[in-house]
């Protein structure tokens, strides 16, 4: 029986009324993703027709769900909003604050002793409001949300940017801020500029060792981290069909690599297989009974290029297995040409770590074909190279993994069992092989590969693949080898090459588990209590922001200058900060440490423009903060690429930055932005970031007349007495310039609830 059936009842009983109207408006048949979009507008039925990339929409999502690293100031900030329950169907995952060192007994007894405190808010707080609540252990958000909430033709909002992973249930699910959540959960709707559409066509079958992976790799190689941006990339094809339910969410997961809105894949009978094997079949009969408008229209799929903004095409027969990286997740390279380009680059060809797991890679189809090739090693003979962990990614998968065998076999092979959690994905990794900052070179099949991501080790090669091919490439123990073609010696001595992978869609004795670690709120949660200690350092009550004055936008000082890459890692690492996410204050304190200074190329190394001293940028920041005075933030492309933590929002805004002016933005980080009451601005011409000194004092000369569609004017006076003034541009409608003039997003909220 399925969670919420009479919400996905409803659903699907207005979609087909809908999603008629929505074809009548707009004169045209329609993609699987305005199907969802149109039938989700928070008025109701459609009456007008919306400019992709222009218009910015109104709409009721089904369904949040929230990781327990931002759910902390999710949470916090929903008790502000005055309302006694959540309006929509809500869950807490707890999987981001287990360390991954011994395994998973002694790891998940240690995460539950030292974050016991966070953990029982978290419980407390979704007792009260009406949340389910997913224990620690019960397995990563992504994953457990896809075996037991998503749904075909349903919008959901998460609090992480790989919500997108329930794309491969066809979903619309998008990674959002905490505060755009709150939004949700208080009742109210969510605002979305109508996205773009990439149409990926897909033809042919995955056949040999090309994985699902490996055609969101090579999209992620085509698009770059940023060639998503603001669009829905939604895959069609006769080869979409052929792929698995979670093998389409491993590529909808990592579509957040490429900036995408979210990436999604209509109804098939993939789908329905995969509901039914999950114990609901329940939403598989009612989806039936409306497949048509859980697709796309079929002269939508017979001529894209009429339809979509963009169309790209993929044999999946003639694909090829990749690896991409180091530190970024579209250097893509095909199997075969890395040893070629690794030498040129100089990475080391040594692999220390293959990691097997995460929200993207971490199904029972994952693990059985990863587990074919470890069998095969033990088989052969072959001893590996390098060392294995495996992060199963539910407890339901865990469990039956470990009936069927397939646990057995990588424990056979030396490989380390983590707790069905995020582990190294996120810097959760107390990492035993390494200290210092040694280069040295990891594959994993995790979505990210940001420098300092894993393990903290800015020269940490990391290259993401899928299961199977880190399990070819950790046993080999080399960059360069290439399982298609090169050969193995084993401990006897001879040549071997290793086989074809091969794995099970489903478990064939079907899924089972114990406890999935799924608690039921209380019916009725006033009598709960919330606490949080006065002198706790992981969790603090959430004082509401002050508005910027007009007045304090004169004067500003620079606090840096970012160089290139600036992700949400760069803003408010994870890895061992991720014990302060409830505390904003001490979570402040490492704001911007990543980010490189471009006047000295150095990280937490900035100038005190009252001292001339440099010092971390925590500490310059919070000098000028006592100074009462504002601070801007400059940076290059794409600025806050990566998760969508809005702690890189709220923490420079807690210490008194008023603005951040970049290139372009990120699309969850410029929201975010927009939601704590800050000035996130573009360059009208990008050269303009060159005239920035270290110096530099800003003004916003016409701050007063801030409006839609207005761009703003900002003199530069540099510290010889010359002056620049620049034009810059901004995306804030008129409801989101009331954001900022309230102090925030949920200002407003409490306003309108009071």
């Amino acid at each position: 029986m399925a969670f919420d059936i009479d919400m996905i009842k409803k659903v699907y009983a207005q979609m087909a009324e809908r999603v008629d109207k929505a074809r009548e408006i707009t004169g045209k048949p329609l993609t699987l993703s305005e199907k969802i979009l149109y039938s989700h507008l928070w008025d109701g039925n459609p009456d007008k027709a919306f400019q992709r990339g222009k218009d910015y929409v109104d709409f009721a999502p089904d369904r949040i769900a929230c990781q327990d690293a931002t759910a902390q100031m999710a949470l916090l900030q929903f008790m502000q909003a005055g309302k006694k329950t959540v309006a929509v169907p809500t869950t807490v995952h707890c999987d981001h604050l287990i360390q991954a060192k011994q395994g998973a007994v002694p790891d998940l007894k240690r995460a539950n002793e030292t974050s016991n405190e966070v953990f029982d808010f978290l419980e407390s707080v979704s007792n009260k409001y009406g949340i389910g609540f997913w224990k620690p252990g019960a397995g990563i958000i992504h994953q457990v949300v896809l075996e037991n909430y998503a749904f075909p033709g349903g919008m959901m909002i998460g609090t992480d940017s790989h919500t997108v992973n329930a794309g491969g249930l066809g979903m619309v699910a998008i990674g959002v801020g905490g505060a755009d959540a709150v939004d949700v959960m208080a009742g109210m709707p969510w605002e979305l500029k109508f996205p773009k559409l990439i149409g990926v066509k897909l033809t042919g079958e995955l056949n040999g060792w090309t994985a699902s992976k490996d055609v969101i790799l090579k999209v992620a190689g085509i698009l770059t981290v940023k060639g998503g941006t603001g669009a829905i990339v939604e895959y069609f094809g006769p080869g979409a069909k052929n792929l698995s339910c979670t093998g389409k969410g491993t590529i909808c997961n990592m579509g957040a690599e490429i900036g995408a809105t979210t990436s999604t894949f209509g109804y098939d009978d993939a789908m329905e297989r995969f509901l039914r094997a999950t114990d609901r079949a329940d939403i598989a009969d009612e989806a039936n009974k409306i497949r048509p408008y859980l697709t796309g229209d079929d002269e939508v799929y017979a001529d894209p290029e009429k339809y979509f903004d963009q169309v790209i095409e993929i044999d999946l027969n003639t694909l090829r297995p990749h690896l991409n990286g180091p530190f970024t997740p579209d250097l893509a390279t095909p199997i075969g040409e890395l040893g070629e380009k690794a030498r040129k680059n100089d990475w080391p060809l040594k692999v220390d770590w293959g990691l097997i797991g995460s929200c993207t890679n971490s199904s029972y189809e994952d693990l059985t074909r990863a587990a074919s090739i470890a069998q095969q090693a033990i088989d052969k003979k072959l001893k590996p190279k390098s060392d294995f962990g495996i992060n199963p990614g539910s407890e339901q998968i865990r469990f039956t993994a470990e009936r069927d065998g397939l646990l057995d076999v990588f424990e056979n092979l030396g490989a380390t069992i983590f707790t069905n959690a995020c582990g190294p994905c996120i810097g959760q990794w107390d990492r035993s092989d390494r200290k210092g900052d040694e280069k040295n070179t990891i594959v994993h099949s995790f979505n990210r590969n940001f420098s300092k991501r894993a393990d903290g080790n800015p020269n940490t090669h990391a290259f993401v693949g899928s299961p199977e091919m880190v399990a070819a490439i950790a046993i080999s123990g080399r960059l360069d080898f290439d399982p298609m073609n090169d050969t193995l010696l084993n401990e006897d001595g001879q040549e071997v090459k290793l086989d074809i992978p091969v794995g099970l869609e489903l478990p064939p004795k079907g899924f089972e588990v114990d406890d999935n670690g799924y608690l039921a709120p209380k019916e009725d949660g006033s009598s709960v209590e919330v606490k949080v200690a006065t002198d706790s350092e992981r969790l603090e009550l959430l004082e509401p922001f002050v508005p910027i004055k007009d007045s304090e936008l004169q004067g500003v000082k620079l606090l840096i200058k970012a160089f290139g890459k600036c992700t949400t890692d760069h803003i408010s690492m994870a890895g061992p900060w991720l014990r302060y996410r409830g505390h904003l204050d001490n979570i402040s304190n490492n704001t911007l440490i990543g980010a490189i200074n471009a006047f000295n190329k150095k990280t937490n190394f900035v100038k005190n423009q009252f001292t001339g001293e440099y010092g971390g940028v925590p500490d310059v920041q919070r000098e000028y903060k006592a100074k009462e005075i504002k601070t801007i933030v400059v940076g290059d492309h794409n600025y806050g690429e990566g998760s969508s933590r809005e702690h890189a929002a709220m923490q420079p805004r807690f210490l008194g930055v008023a603005a951040v002016l970049v290139k372009s933005f990120a699309r969850i980080h410029e929201t975010n932005l927009k939601k704590q009451g800050m000035l996130g601005l573009t360059f009208a011409n990008e050269a303009d970031y060159d005239l920035i000194q270290e110096d530099d004092t800003f003004n916003f000369v016409d701050i007063a007349d801030f409006a839609e569609n207005t761009p703003l004017t900002i003199e530069i006076v540099h510290k010889d007495g010359n002056k620049d003034t620049i034009k810059v541009n901004h995306t804030y409608n008129d409801a989101q310039i009331r954001w900022y003039r309230e102090g925030s997003a949920l200002n407003l909220i409490k306003k309108q609830n009071a």
